[in-house]
């Protein structure tokens, strides 16, 4: 079992910038992809960016593409993403999964953590 914890969310304006923080419990991190997914109000949870494994792997939607950042730092059970250049449009709730699949669908994630809010004011 694996237990996420998310962090590092709040409220920025437009341009600003943010990191998150996934902590995780349990089985040892390098044993899953993790990855970034977010959801708005009225919207269907979307994907924003994963990491493989031993983080030689990175992708990302085309939406965040050059703004976001994804790591993972395995010896500390800890996973990031750095937000930068941030728009109203990456409003939403976003949550870390970790993966035994490479993939950008969450349904293949088994893991998820309670997620953390992230407001961008225009």
């Amino acid at each position: 079992q694996v237990r996420l914890l998310e962090s590092g969310g709040g409220l920025v304006q437009a341009g600003g910038s943010l990191r998150l923080s996934c902590a995780t419990s349990g089985r040892t991190l390098g044993a899953y992809h993790l990855g970034w997914f977010r959801q708005a109000p009225g919207k269907e949870r979307e994907f924003v960016a994963a990491i493989s494994r031993n983080g030689a792997y990175t992708d990302y939607r085309s939406s965040v593409q050059g703004r976001f950042t994804i790591s993972r730092d395995n010896a500390k059970n800890t996973v990031y993403l750095q937000m930068n250049s941030l728009k109203p449009e990456d409003t939403a709730v976003y949550y870390c999964g970790a993966s035994n699949s490479w993939s950008r669908t969450y349904s293949l994630y088994n893991y998820w953590g309670q997620g953390t809010q992230v407001t961008v004011s225009s």
